[in-house]
């Protein structure tokens, strides 16, 4: 029997509320299939099922807040039927003539769960679970989200859009919460993850300014041979930047796990981004370092239109093996960040300027610059070795035809 549980999707997650299941009792679960849906205190997160079998029993209902490792279903392994993988009766000992043995009768299965008639509008879970409470039909909104899928700010615009009794019709349940409430949940949660981090971790602070000409100037030769849709950001060139530079530092790479470090063999970069409703959510891009910098400017778009309509997956928020904030666009010339536990390291990306900058030869020019910053965890490498890193992240960035 294959237990199912609740995984923590980030330090800052204790607990989450069952919202949706994507699988029936009886149906098969392939690896990496979304078995169901869970709200946390920032998003919206479809989980995963890395392991293959066939649901069995559903343990929590829909709903429901449990505790992060709680087990949500069972599911069978696969070959394995619910006849054979029901318990066996025990023996029950003799008892005396007068005192037959009284067997139970076995109790009901499940209720089965009613599968969606026809194909469904493209809707996030957390706008579908919203649209439910408040009574308003999905099919009637209208969706700007990734290819056209509904969100929860639609949602939200098309209740106050509609006449009173349309919505009145259904009053929220106890479970829905007001939009103050729930950015008051995510700052409670954030903070308790950075001060937990700020405690046990003892973080060390780098920085290193970077000539960007080189690449600013590829970038503009790139973008002139691409539609507008298809064009890329600095953004991007600065993920594949980190992930090559990586190599050269793999202790800053990975997590900080029962008192010792494990190293991961691919980085997946998290990406901060800044969502409608406050806050800030960090889910990763598997592999940056094997992926072309038009790929990961695909998986970024996408990873940011679906983090602000609140529709994630679990291994998006439960992989990252280092983080990548970029305050550049607000105007910042630095970050300074705090490492998000687990993992080990974080690299920041200020804006871009000109600023005077004195070349190799000793002559003064005006120059394109930006800050590179990075936060690291003393228990696993020093500043010798974070001062690498920096120095080999300025070295990838000017030849960009490289990356």
């Amino acid at each position: 029997m294959i237990e199912f549980k609740l995984p923590s999707l980030g330090a800052d997650m204790d607990e989450g509320k069952l919202l949706e299941w994507k699988v029936k009792p009886g149906e098969p679960v392939k690896r990496g299939q979304v078995v169901a849906v869970v709200d946390t205190s920032k998003a919206a997160v479809e989980v995963e099922s890395w392991q293959e079998g066939t649901m069995h029993e559903q343990l929590v209902g829909i709903g429901t807040t449990v505790p992060v490792g709680t087990v949500l279903a069972t599911l069978l392994e696969p070959g394995v039927t619910a006849e054979a993988a029901a318990p066996q009766p025990r023996p029950q000992p003799q008892a005396p003539p007068a005192a037959p043995t009284v067997v139970a009768p076995p109790a009901p299965p499940p209720p089965a769960i009613p599968a969606p008639a026809g194909e469904r509008k493209a809707v996030s879970p957390a706008a579908r679970v919203r649209a439910r409470e408040l009574g308003v039909d999905v099919d009637q909104v209208a969706g700007t989200g990734l290819r056209g899928a509904v969100t929860l700010e639609d949602v939200e615009k098309a209740v106050r859009a509609a006449k009173p009794p349309a919505v009145a019709a259904k009053p929220p349940t106890a479970a829905s919460k007001p939009t103050a409430d729930r950015t008051a949940e995510m700052r409670k949660a954030i903070g308790a993850a950075m001060g937990r981090s700020k405690r046990e971790i003892p973080h060390y602070y780098l920085a290193e300014t970077i000539p960007m000409e080189r690449a600013a100037a590829w970038l503009a030769r790139e973008n002139g041979k691409r539609p507008v849709t298809e064009r890329l950001l600095m953004g991007a060139v600065q993920l594949k930047a980190v992930a090559l530079a990586l190599a050269k530092t793999p202790e800053l790479n990975g997590f900080w796990a029962e008192g010792a470090f494990r190293p991961s063999a691919s980085v997946h970069a998290g990406v901060a981004i800044s969502i409608r409703q406050g806050g800030l959510i960090a889910p990763c891009i598997h592999d940056v370092e094997r992926k072309g910098i038009a790929e990961i400017m695909r998986d970024l778009a996408d990873l940011v239109a679906r983090a602000r309509s609140g529709s994630l997956r679990s291994s998006e928020m439960s992989d990252p093996t280092i983080t990548v904030t970029n305050l550049g666009e607000t105007g910042v010339e630095a970050v300074y960040g705090v490492i998000y536990p687990p993992q080990v390291a974080l690299v920041g990306f200020g804006r871009i300027e000109v600023r005077p900058w004195v070349d190799g030869e000793g002559g003064l020019r005006a120059m394109p610059l930006a800050t590179a910053t990075l936060s690291a965890d003393h228990r696993v490498s020093d500043g010798i070795r974070g001062a690498r890193f920096l120095a080999e992240l300025r070295e990838r960035l000017q030849h960009p035809e490289e990356l």
